[in-house]
């Protein structure tokens, strides 16, 4: 059988680790080649020894999300070196401080922001020239169900994810006559080290894993995905409608 994106190049944020870590390696078995994007030099080394081991290539990139001009200087690489982009996993993510709105400080306020959103813009900027290079783009930017149901003490987190969500909302209805597809994702309560940083009283055998979760992800952009501007609801298993692109 052949592999789904063979010869696609695909990048990955936050690839050292958890979800970022297991979509990177997914794509990477289904033939991508993957551009992995992290802080942690060392996670992005077992990601190449993994992929390698499954057949696949990857390309090391250690970069922190809040450096813009390094995503700016990123893109000029993957221009120079490939013309396109195929795939662009938006999964990069801080947790932020577990405090009263007004006891936040404004330096972890502006960090979470920042990740969480701030640098998803700059990404889109920089790379939609390259997506819609590509014969079928498709972007995937990761949220979570604090975006719409917002628990006390998350403030940052939430609200830095609620503003991603209408920020590849927007992408994707500026894109909606063109090749690329722009879509949400939804992994809900995922076994990574961050949920464990936040709910630390959790059964983390209880929840799925990163692997279950990048499958899903992986049928989000492969070329014969054919959605855009939708939200993909890990837990409930299926699209839903988040909005009517104009």
């Amino acid at each position: 059988m052949p592999e789904p994106l063979a010869g696609r190049i695909a990048l990955v944020t936050g690839a050292s680790r958890g979800i970022g870590y297991a979509t990177a390696l997914v794509l990477a078995r289904a033939g991508a080649h993957v551009v992995a994007v992290a802080r942690t030099v060392g996670g992005l080394e077992e990601l190449d020894d993994a992929a390698r081991a499954a057949g696949g290539s990857a390309t090391l990139v250690p970069l922190d999300m809040r450096d813009y001009p390094g995503i700016y200087r990123l893109a000029e690489a993957l221009n120079e070196r490939y013309q396109r982009l195929d795939v662009l996993v938006g999964n990069a993510a801080v947790a932020g401080p577990r405090s009263p709105l007004d006891h936040v400080e404004p330096q972890a306020w502006d960090e979470v922001m920042a990740v969480n959103m701030t640098a998803n813009w700059h990404l889109i900027r920089a790379m939609d020239p390259l997506l819609k290079r590509a014969e079928a783009g498709r972007a995937v930017f990761v949220t979570a169900r604090a975006a719409n149901f917002a628990r006390a003490y998350a403030g940052p987190y939430s609200a830095s994810k609620a503003a991603l969500n209408a920020l590849a909302r927007t992408y994707a209805a500026e894109t909606a006559t063109t090749s690329v597809h722009v879509n949400i994702f939804d992994p809900g309560p995922t076994r990574t080290r961050m949920r464990a940083q936040v709910m630390p009283g959790e059964d983390p055998m209880t929840l799925p894993t990163p692997d279950e979760v990048a499958a899903k992800i992986l049928d989000l952009c492969l070329p014969g995905f054919c959605e855009t501007g939708k939200f993909y609801d890990f837990r409930a298993g299926k699209l839903l409608e988040f909005q009517h692109p104009a």
